[in-house]
């Protein structure tokens, strides 16, 4: 344990000083237990732009995510080299009415400057009560000025899952992220497909991950044993490289002999990479799109005895093959980037 080490005191020692001293010489009374947290804000956010503290609230939100529901704008926000970028923006939310696109940098927040702004303190600054209405100014490619959006907060309820089947007999599947329903959602879709009139002759499937930031492993997992009768799907390997878990196929309800296309892009990580990594690396699946995102750590959350928790990165995934997502992404197998007229038709269909 780290109190138990010579060292360890030696080096608890100059905080416990900072502490004192700013306790006792501060201008102002201080709250420590609101200092202790930012002390741990500070330490966990110095490893990686993934691990974080979470309070009791953060907590709780971080799990009405994973169900699919919360109050907010309907983003997913990532820090890429100091600045927060919007991942994706979901459909139907208010950020999607208020024309904020996947792919903006944030410059400021309700006249915040956002560069180097931590992650947590961004997601709590674009947080709010219902009905309030909330600044961004942002950094869109191919526009010369900033690009000043006001949008009112408001329920976000995340459909995981959106399907269409096509004339041509093929099933269209979009997968917008992984939450605790997407796989039985995606089972849905393909059993109605094959019961609906004419769907005897589906002859195959597009899944889409394009601008899908991630979300729960176990949900990338059992999307892919959809597909795979049998084989690994994502190893996890920890400190020294040490294998720390492997999900494998098993072939109970696959549908193994569906001919499959990926649509990926750079806003296709985490979760979406297993996905499209695994499918790839099984020849089971033909990728379509750009190169993704690259995010290939392991965040796992770790309980604290006050009811918080830490959010920390604790592996890395690796594909069938043994590649690293991490910081390198997919190759797609055929390139397809997408045009601003594309995107711009699907960003109208998605607020309509």
């Amino acid at each position: 344990m780290l109190a138990d080490t010579p060292s360890a005191r030696d080096r608890i020692r100059p905080f416990a000083e900072a502490m004192t001293v700013i306790d006792t010489h501060y201008v102002d009374p201080v709250d420590l237990d609101v200092l202790f947290e930012g002390a741990i804000r500070g330490v966990v956010a110095t490893l990686d732009p993934h691990s974080e503290y979470l309070d009791v609230a953060e907590v709780e939100t971080f799990h009405s995510h994973t169900e699919g529901r919360f109050v907010g704008i309907g983003v997913e926000i990532e820090t890429r080299d100091g600045w927060l970028v919007i991942n994706a923006v979901l459909p139907g939310s208010p950020a999607s009415r208020s024309g904020i696109r996947a792919g903006d940098k944030v410059l400021a927040i309700d006249g915040t400057y956002a560069r180097d702004l931590p992650l947590t303190d961004a997601i709590r600054r674009v947080r709010g009560a219902e009905g309030s209405e909330l600044e961004l100014s942002l950094r869109r490619e191919g526009v010369d000025d900033a690009v000043v959006v006001r949008v009112e907060r408001g329920p976000v309820a995340v459909r995981a899952v959106e399907s269409r089947l096509l004339e041509d007999g093929m099933l269209y599947v979009r997968l917008r992220t992984f939450q605790d329903s997407t796989a039985d959602e995606l089972r849905r879709a393909l059993d109605d497909a094959t019961t609906s009139r004419g769907a005897s002759r589906l002859r195959g499937l597009v899944l889409d991950l394009r601008e899908n930031g991630g979300g729960l492993y176990f949900q990338a997992v059992e999307v892919v044993d959809e597909f795979l009768t049998e084989g690994p799907i994502v190893s996890t390997r920890g400190r020294d490289g040490r294998v720390m878990n492997e999900a494998r196929a098993r072939a109970r309800g696959t549908r193994a002999d569906l001919p499959l296309v990926v649509l990926v892009d750079e806003f296709t990580a985490s979760a979406s990479e297993i996905v499209a990594g695994a499918l790839q690396d099984h020849g089971r699946a033909v990728l379509v799109g750009t190169r993704t995102f690259g995010k290939g750590s392991v965040q796992t959350l770790v309980p604290l005895s006050s009811g918080a928790a830490i959010k920390l990165t604790t592996g890395r995934y690796f594909t069938p093959s043994g590649r690293s997502i991490q910081a390198l992404g997919l190759e797609p197998d055929v390139r397809a980037p997408r045009d601003a007229e594309e995107i711009s038709a699907a960003e109208r269909e998605a607020r309509a």
